[in-house]
């Protein structure tokens, strides 16, 4: 089953030809995101994901930011915000996917939120029922 490849998938497929870095570096990194993919809701130390792909932070930091643009904090607050955007969709409490998808207090969920989708929380969720009537 042919699937359309991700923007992430096409960043990688991009730098892979421009640059000669090592498979495994490119395995560790990707490894790093399918670990946030999945783990989205735990707390992620950026520490701990460099230790694992056995690099130092800053060349963690440095080759994720080469391979898919961003950096991973940004990434995970990327794949945060998109997952609490799916959950209010589906209804759930302002306050309870602020908890759901990691994030320890409303305030700073409030203000990922805004600064990933331009609306607050409680304004995407009014776009959404006002959308659906």
């Amino acid at each position: 089953m042919n699937r359309e490849k991700t923007y992430y998938e096409l960043q990688i497929e991009k730098v892979e030809a421009q640059r000669g870095l090592p498979e495994y570096q490119y395995v560790q990194v990707r490894q790093s995101q399918a670990f946030m993919e999945k783990y989205y809701a735990d707390k992620i130390v950026l520490d701990n994901m460099a230790k694992a792909a056995c690099m130092s932070r800053y060349h963690f930091i440095r080759l994720f930011q080469t391979i898919y643009g961003t950096t991973p904090r940004q990434y995970l607050r990327d794949v945060r915000i998109h997952k609490a955007k799916e959950l209010i969709k589906k209804g759930g409490a302002i306050a309870q996917v602020c908890y759901e998808v990691g994030y320890d207090s409303l305030p700073t969920f409030s203000s990922a939120f805004k600064k990933g989708t331009g609306h607050s929380p409680k304004k995407y969720q009014q776009l959404q029922h006002s959308n659906l009537e």
